[in-house]
């Protein structure tokens, strides 16, 4: 499923083939938690600004509007019109950030319901049973998402717990895959490794789940409040027990300097709110840097917003009219710089991809690390 094409010392372009369709990676998925983009972007414009994977959250899809629901539409595919892959997160980051009061067993977690307050269950089987109906192309296993920091002990102690969860994924989804009203019974599940910040926790359950054999893996736990130096450092402490010939998924990063940096260090797969929500609130990325939009300089600004884009919003609209939107609240200027930004962002990923097939990544890396982070 997943073949490398060519590598830059530790970068690496590949493809990873699904059933359906092939994804060019380093890729970064768009983030549409509720089966959406926030900010009014259809399928259709996730196409137009070069989306390859669309990702969706299994906890919330459950509560709103019921994966049951989801199922008897067809699944995800059919229910938002989307022909390309679809990524599920597990739920599990959700329940331990969302949710109010829950209670941790070694048979899965109860929690309430940060919608009404009902008191819901999820285990391993549970979130595979969602996602099963949800019927995406990827599964993530449920795991606990470790605060950082965290007692050694207790991270030990729920690393071991998240392992013995990820057998149970992988059990419950193969038999999913063999039930008669399974929708994708080529569904594919991903492992993530947890550990916090602990050296020694990190490689010792990268290798236990490496040892499953599963299509892919995730490192979760990061960009949660750690130093951007201590989640490059546990990726290179990490990632040379991961699996080479399979994808490796940052989970939840994040800015373009970040990317960069993982891919650099042999990240394959990224996803992040951040280019939409920052978009919303008039923040724009540019080849140049940041940008907010609400700056009063760009009030007669005729240039669009940045001269060296190609997406549909710079080719058409100036930096005048698209702040005169966000300052009349018109929903017209959240879509326009949501827009901008995720093009920007896939834009971002082929142009590493191409980078890194023509042996010049470092180059690459050493030209806009600083430069896409600089406030302009």
């Amino acid at each position: 499923m997943f073949k490398i094409l060519h590598t830059n010392k530790k970068a690496r372009r590949g493809e990873f083939t699904t059933v359906h369709g092939t994804v060019q990676t380093p890729v970064f998925q768009n983030v549409g938690t509720l089966a959406a983009i926030k900010g009014a972007l259809s399928t259709e414009d996730l196409k137009t600004v070069g989306c390859q994977i669309e990702l969706s959250n299994t906890y919330h899809l459950h509560l709103r509007p019921g994966d049951d629901v989801v199922h008897d539409m067809g699944g995800l595919h059919k229910f938002i019109n989307w022909d390309r892959p679809i990524l599920t997160d597990s739920g599990g980051f959700q329940v331990f950030s969302l949710a109010g009061l829950r209670r941790i067993c070694e048979e899965g977690v109860t929690f309430n319901s940060h919608i009404d307050g009902r008191r819901i269950f999820m285990g391993p089987e549970e979130s595979m049973r969602i996602q099963s109906n949800l019927a995406s192309t990827i599964a993530m296993a449920f795991d606990e998402c470790i605060e950082n920091p965290s007692p050694y002990d207790y991270v030990k102690a729920s690393c071991e717990r998240t392992y013995r969860w990820l057998c149970r994924c992988k059990d419950e989804l193969m038999r999913l895959s063999k039930e008669p009203g399974t929708i994708n019974p080529q569904q594919l599940l991903f492992g993530i490794n947890q550990g916090g910040t602990y050296d020694d926790i990190r490689v010792w359950h990268m290798k236990k789940i490496s040892e499953l054999d599963l299509p892919g893996y995730a490192i979760g736990g990061l960009a949660v409040g750690e130093t951007a130096e201590q989640m490059y450092h546990i990726l290179d402490v990490t990632l040379p027990y991961a699996p080479e010939d399979r994808p490796r998924y940052l989970m939840g990063v994040g800015t373009p300097e970040n990317i960069i940096e993982a891919v650099w260090r042999g990240v394959d797969f990224f996803d992040c709110v951040m280019p939409s929500r920052n978009a919303r609130h008039g923040f724009i990325f540019t080849w140049k840097g940041t940008m907010n939009m609400m700056n009063q300089k760009y009030e007669r600004d005729p240039l669009p917003i940045d001269p060296d884009c190609g997406c549909p919003v710079c080719r058409n609209y100036s930096r005048a009219y698209i702040r005169h939107l966000f300052k009349a609240k018109e929903m017209l200027g959240m879509r326009l710089a949501v827009m901008h930004n995720l093009y920007f962002y896939n834009e971002l990923m082929a142009k590493i991809r191409e980078a890194i097939e023509e042996d010049r990544f470092e180059e690459f890396k050493n030209k806009y690390t600083n430069v896409l982070s600089r406030r302009n």
